[in-house]
């Protein structure tokens, strides 16, 4: 006899629910072992074997190797004396994710504060106020980026993380850190002012206009308000927000940034924007958030995926399949889960894709497939921090709704294997 259909959904949930905290734990247990440190996919300027042979101080040989060694799907970072660090973005990701396992009841607060502390001691140093850059120098078409520099990614990610944490466990120079973080965006960072409008630089040697990176920078202006209010904060946000909205393009999408060269549509900074723009309207009580929202959101759903759950890089093409377009996905279905009835639905078919395509036998996560084969090179940062964040971010929407619709058979088969078929 079968059991009545609601037991079934609920047996159905808790199949998945276990199933994502298998993932979790073993994933946890890579990073865990590893320092939470490791490689990433733009760190070939750390090279010991290229700045001893003296190659890398051409403008055309730092791109030339930045590139090659982020596509080609064969490491050659331990040959060339590149070594594994920690990141302080992928800090900041490994947090958040951490703070969210504690309020599921999967970390104790040693683990939070662990992190928190290292976070806070990866600070920039120098500089008037608290700020984050990348372990490693970045080459532009047009400049260079030394190692260290701060930047509103790196900062808006590593402050969030913190006030998460100081949630969490209420440590007061956490959330000086991060309203110290808020006063270098208002200070420390370049600006372009249109009328009642402005854009956040990238970095302090910058004047770019890129529209994830100012949405995510008002958005923390609009948190740290809420959380103590401050007439800077607010007024710098309501500005940033006003300017990506009068920029969202009549389809509801974002280019990535507005020169010339940045006018690409992507699946995971489209994301970012999305989940700003969330905070933004609840933070700001900004009514003209809900269109841009409505509408951006409907164009990631037709956009950014696949059938089968395959999450898309590109607006208008599927190659590569990156991890992080499909951990990104997981948070922004999750996050705004309540706009839209087929968000869960998505956010369980990009898991099962993931579990069966993207995933090693040891728990940690492939960098990108494409059609014929698979780039395996693990990155810390990219794969593994936002992998954490992706899973844990669904595996609370399925606590919070107690439903599901991928076929868990499936999903858990999947993770039993470890994709160890996908060679």
């Amino acid at each position: 006899m079968n059991p009545p259909s609601h037991l079934a959904r609920q047996g159905a949930a808790t199949d998945l629910s276990a199933a994502l905290r298998q993932g979790v734990s073993d994933l946890r247990q890579y990073v865990e072992a590893h320092n939470w440190a490791g490689y990433d996919p733009y760190d070939a300027l750390n090279s010991r074997l290229l700045q001893r042979l003296g190659l890398l101080r051409c403008r055309l040989l730092r791109l030339a190797f930045t590139q090659f060694l982020k596509r080609c799907p064969l490491n050659f970072r331990p040959c060339l004396g590149v070594p594994r660090e920690q990141n302080p973005k992928g800090i900041a990701v490994f947090l958040a994710a951490y703070a969210r396992l504690c309020k599921l009841g999967l970390v104790d607060e040693t683990m939070v504060r662990r992190l928190a502390e290292r976070l806070m001691a990866l600070r920039t140093p120098g500089r008037r106020h608290a700020c984050w850059g990348y372990n490693f120098a970045w080459q532009t078409r047009t400049y260079l980026v030394p190692r260290g520099t701060p930047n509103i990614i790196c900062t808006t990610f590593a402050a969030n993380a913190l006030l998460d944490a100081h949630e969490l466990v209420g440590e007061g120079a956490w959330l000086d850190a991060a309203r110290s973080a808020g006063h270098f965006l208002l200070e420390g960072l370049n600006r372009t002012v249109e009328g009642d409008t402005l854009c956040f630089s990238y970095t302090p040697v910058d004047r770019s206009r890129v529209h994830n990176a100012n949405l995510l920078g008002a958005a923390l202006l609009a948190r740290l308000n809420t959380l103590q209010p401050e007439p800077a904060f607010e007024q710098a946000a309501r500005a940033a927000t006003r300017y990506a909205l009068r920029l969202q393009r009549a389809d509801g999408s974002w280019p990535y940034g507005e020169a010339a060269t940045q006018q690409w549509v992507d699946s995971f900074h489209t994301g970012y924007n999305l989940c700003a723009l969330a905070v933004l309207g609840q933070s700001l009580a900004l009514a003209e958030c809900e269109a841009a929202l409505d509408g951006g959101y409907r164009y990631y759903l037709e956009h950014f995926f696949a059938p089968g759950g395959v999450a898309r890089y590109f607006h208008n093409r599927t190659w590569p399949v990156d991890v992080h377009s499909i951990a990104q996905a997981l948070i922004t279905l999750t996050t705004l889960a309540g706009r839209d009835q087929r968000s869960l639905a998505v956010a369980n078919e990009v898991v099962r894709w993931a579990f069966q395509h993207m995933r090693h036998p040891q728990g940690w996560f492939y960098y990108q497939k494409w059609p014929l084969w698979t780039n395996r090179v693990n990155y810390m940062r990219w794969s593994q921090a936002w992998m954490l964040l992706g899973l844990t971010a669904l595996l609370q929407a399925h606590g919070a709704s107690g439903q599901t619709t991928v076929s868990q058979d499936r999903l858990v088969a999947s993770i039993a294997r470890g994709s160890a078929g996908e060679r």
